[in-house]
């Protein structure tokens, strides 16, 4: 007799139910590695329940949602899944801590044109691993699979967080003045933006063999491991850097590049004098200049050039600002100051 239920009728239509309970079970033992005194509830439900923290006087909550762009690309050819979930994460998370908010949860949405459960898992035990490193919660997500909408190995990834912050304690870079001094905390290569220049430049989705081949202007490593590298991720340093200095800007610098992002947290009237020679550009930028014959302009536009993260603090603050952020691992360093100009940035 022929069974006209509905699981039948998903199956015949490319959907894997049961695929989907299975890589639900394994992705659990990484989700449980993220668990922090929010957490209310254990994974199957329909929503994720947190219990706000309590002692602030006036608590804000803080939302950023991102994917990791074009950067899935090369995961899915390399078929290395475990840490594109850490970009996921740092995307969000780096977003939110920009006005001082220390990230509560954490949620990640994989579409995918057919549900490999062992696959789904490692990339799921990259988000917790980011969420780990970010002090999150992972409270909930969604596995979507779309047979006919996308093919069976691709998949997408993006995510949302929530933070929170005392209102009073926003960075506020209204305080932002003349003779304020820009610090840099450096990134760990490309991130997860400007993947798309990236592809074109290095071929990517032919599967150029260059990609798996050691280079020595990257000091031994290939070009395809070292544009997986995952984006790193500030909270924690940051945290610690707020709680005792007064931080009147953060930029977190994602596409766009230095131009885009520093000025977003610069006020009317001021702009960023960065000091060209004092950027420590890591070798895969002058790899992806020299390759694609891209502009200096056109590259500071576009990729973070080294520098993951800026912020701006008093002169007298410079020093234990950077000791600060030397002992929760950041080997910061100065970039440049704030003047009084109509340009928000200026690379010179």
């Amino acid at each position: 007799m022929h069974s006209n239920s509905k699981s039948d009728s998903y199956a015949a239509a490319g959907v894997d139910i049961t695929a989907g309970y299975k890589a639900v079970e394994l992705m659990k033992q990484h989700i449980a590695r993220t668990r922090n005194a929010g957490c209310l509830d254990d994974v199957g439900g329909f929503g994720g329940c947190f219990a706000l923290p309590m002692g602030m006087e006036e608590p804000v909550l803080v939302s950023g949602t991102d994917g990791c762009g074009t950067k899935v690309k090369l995961a899915i050819l390399m078929d290395k899944h475990d840490t594109i979930g850490i970009d996921a994460v740092a995307m969000c998370v780096n977003d939110i801590i920009c006005c001082g908010a220390k990230p509560l949860f954490f949620l990640d949405y994989i579409a995918c044109g057919k549900n490999y459960p062992e696959k789904i898992a490692s990339i799921v035990s990259g988000v917790a691993e980011g969420c780990v490193q970010s002090g999150a919660a992972l409270i909930g997500g969604e596995t979507a699979e779309h047979p006919g909408l996308m093919p069976a190995e691709d998949y997408d990834l993006a995510g949302f967080a929530v933070g929170i912050v005392d209102k009073k304690k926003i960075i506020d870079n209204t305080k932002m003045a003349e003779g304020d001094v820009v610090i840099a905390l450096p990134s760990t290569g490309i991130h997860s933006n400007g993947f798309s220049l990236c592809r074109k430049v290095f071929d990517i989705d032919n599967n150029n063999p260059d990609l798996y081949v050691p280079n020595k202007d990257l000091g031994g490593k290939t070009v395809g491991e070292t544009l997986l590298t995952p984006t790193r991720i500030y909270v924690k340093s940051i945290l610690a850097l707020i709680d005792q200095v007064e931080v009147k800007g953060i930029s977190h610098i994602t596409g766009g590049g230095f131009y885009e992002n520093i000025p977003r947290s610069i006020p009317d009237g001021l702009g960023a004098r960065i000091n060209r020679a004092d950027v420590r550009v890591l070798p895969i930028f002058d790899v992806i200049a020299k390759t694609g014959n891209i502009p200096e302009r056109d590259m500071f536009n576009t990729y973070n050039m080294g520098v993951g993260m800026s912020v701006v603090v008093k002169k007298e603050d410079v020093s234990k600002a950077i000791e600060i952020l030397k002992a929760n691992g950041e080997d910061a360093y100065v970039i440049g100051d704030i003047i009084k100009s109509e340009e928000k940035i200026v690379i010179c």
